[in-house]
C-alpha cells in the first residue's frame, strides 16, 4: 500500500513540475497575435487566388496589418471588403474596381487560319507549335480556353473563337493574364473608356492579310487626338490612359474600327 502511495506521489509531483514548466515556457515563448491581422484575415474572402500579389490571404492580411499595402489590395473582395478592412485599419478606403481586358478582335469571321489545329486544347501547347498557333496573326487569341480554365469566377469564355470577359463577374485576380501565352490579357480600371483591341506589331499590309480587324499602324488616331494621348510603338497604337480625356475622336478616325468603346 505504501508503494502505491509513493508511486502516486511521484507521478503527481512529476505532472505538477511539467505543468509548471509548460506554463512558464508558454509565457516566455508565446507569439503575440496582432488583433488587426486576425480581424483582416476574417474579412478576406479566403480564395487564396494570389491576385493581390501575395502568397495567399494570410500573407495579405499580415501585409495590410503592417501597413505594407492598401486595404483595397484584395481584388476578389472588392469594395465591400476594402471598406471593412479600412475601418479595421482606421483609414479611408481607396477602391478602384478593375477588370480583365482581351486586346484582340480576331474572332472566327475576322481572323484567318493557316491550318486546322487538332492537338491538345491548350493555348500554351498550340503557341509552342512553329508559327505560334493556327491563326495567321501570330499575336492573336488562339481561342482554346486556357484562360477560361484558369478563371475561378466563370468570368471569361471563348465566343466565336476568341476570349470574352464578363466584366460583371470578373474579380481582376489576374489568373487569366498568367494563363495567356500571347500576353493579350491585361487588368485595367473598370472605368476605362477606350482601348485598342489589337496586339499585333506587324506592318499594316501583313495585318490586313491575317485579320480584317487589326491595327494597321496608320497613325490617324494619334494625329487626330486633341490631347496627344496615343502613342505608337512597333506599328501598334496604345492609348495612354492618364492623358486620355475620353472624347472618342480616336475611335471615330480609326479606319479599321479597332479602338473599342467599353
Amino acid at each position: 500500500m505504501t508503494g502505491i502511495l509513493y508511486a502516486v506521489a511521484i507521478v503527481g509531483g512529476v505532472g505538477l513540475i511539467i505543468g509548471i514548466a509548460l506554463g512558464i515556457a508558454g509565457k516566455f515563448l508565446s507569439v503575440e497575435v496582432d488583433e488587426k491581422e486576425v480581424a483582416i484575415r476574417e474579412a478576406l474572402p479566403g480564395n487564396n487566388c494570389g491576385g493581390c500579389g501575395y502568397a495567399g490571404c494570410d500573407a495579405l492580411a499580415s501585409a495590410i496589418a503592417k501597413g505594407e499595402c492598401d486595404p483595397s489590395a484584395c481584388p476578389v473582395g472588392g469594395e465591400s471588403t476594402a471598406k471593412i478592412i479600412a475601418d479595421i485599419m482606421g483609414v479611408e478606403a481607396n477602391v478602384v474596381k478593375k477588370v480583365a481586358y482581351v486586346a484582340c478582335s480576331g474572332d472566327c469571321e475576322k481572323a484567318k487560319d493557316k491550318y486546322n489545329y487538332y492537338g491538345n486544347m491548350s493555348c500554351q501547347d498550340a503557341a509552342n507549335i512553329p508559327g505560334g498557333g493556327a491563326k495567321a496573326c501570330s499575336y492573336g487569341c488562339l481561342g482554346l480556353g486556357s484562360c477560361v480554365k484558369a478563371c475561378e469566377f466563370d468570368a471569361i469564355h471563348v465566343v466565336n473563337g476568341k476570349a470574352i470577359v464578363d466584366s460583371e463577374k470578373c474579380k481582376a485576380c489576374g489568373k487569366c493574364v498568367a494563363a495567356c501565352p500571347k500576353n493579350l490579357i491585361s487588368i485595367i480600371p473598370a472605368d476605362t473608356k477606350y482601348m485598342v483591341k489589337c496586339s499585333s506589331h506587324d506592318k499594316g499590309r501583313d495585318v490586313m492579310q491575317a485579320c480584317s480587324a487589326g491595327c494597321i499602324g496608320c497613325g490617324l488616331c494619334a494625329k487626330n487626338c486633341p490631347v496627344q494621348a496615343i502613342d505608337f510603338g512597333y506599328n501598334l497604337a496604345t492609348i495612354m490612359q492618364d492623358k486620355c480625356k475620353k472624347c472618342g475622336v480616336c475611335a471615330e478616325k480609326c479606319p479599321k474600327k479597332v479602338i473599342e468603346k467599353l
